[in-house]
């Protein structure tokens, strides 16, 4: 008999290798969330030291009948359910710092290089939303939330509710002219890498900004663009 089956002895049972199978798979679940959000290895050693204790602590809670399997079962999940939503919810903030990062960069880009001529219908509203977008996610993934509200959201809400619609009006036209905005900057024209002029730039001269954007940068924009229309979907269905 081995020293595991003496420690546990008649406690041996179907019941208590499924909580500790579920337990196992919790800590892997754990480390791959780890692994991909903490960079700093200390950090992450430490929080696979404490999901470990945790499953051990439902473990033993088991083992000594002060809790039934169904009860260390519906723990487990729950604590993978609480990681799944932090790690969705890291990944969205991140995502969405990425995005702003780019309207707002996009818009400066748009304003300096127009002398301003392009500035208030296009530069500034990207810089305006890409501000946002940063100011939101960036106190979002700092203080652990999801309800952060920024200057600009809160400009569509009280604009809808002056109107006689609601605050989740006022959302969904925020996320609608975010898309909006987005999907101009990238369809609109702009000169060639290889093209020069002294003056002025020629149609001929100038292609889609999309078709200069490369896979790194197809893939932001299109997850950034598909997390929005998550967001709006999300806040339709309120």
């Amino acid at each position: 008999m081995s020293q595991r089956d003496e420690e546990y002895g008649e406690r041996l049972d179907e019941a208590y290798w499924e909580v500790n199978a579920a337990a196992s798979r919790l800590i892997s679940y754990g480390c791959g969330i780890s692994a991909k959000h903490l960079s700093d290895r200390r950090l992450r050693m430490q929080f696979n030291r404490e999901l470990a204790y945790y499953a051990r602590r439902v473990m033993d809670d088991v083992y000594e009948r002060r809790i039934t399997p169904e009860q260390g079962l519906e723990r487990i999940q729950a604590e993978k359910k609480s990681l799944y939503s932090q790690a969705t919810r890291i990944f969205t903030q991140l995502g969405g710092m990425a995005g702003g990062a780019s309207q707002f960069a996009e818009g400066l880009v748009s304003c300096i290089g127009s002398l301003g001529s392009t500035c208030v219908i296009h530069g500034a509203p990207l810089i305006m939303h890409g501000g946002n977008n940063l100011y939101e996610n960036a106190r979002g993934l700092y203080e652990g939330r999801t309800d952060v509200v920024g200057p600009v959201r809160e400009f569509y809400q009280d604009a809808a509710k002056s109107l006689g619609y609601s605050e989740r009006d006022g959302n969904l036209a925020y996320y609608t002219a975010d898309l909006f905005l987005s999907g101009r900057a990238l369809w609109r024209k702009v000169p060639r890498r290889d093209a020069w002029r002294l003056y002025r730039y020629m149609d001929a001269d100038k292609e889609r900004k999309i078709r200069q954007l490369g896979k790194g940068g197809l893939g932001v924009e299109a997850s950034t663009s598909g997390m929005t229309i998550k967001q709006w979907v999300d806040e339709y269905r309120k």
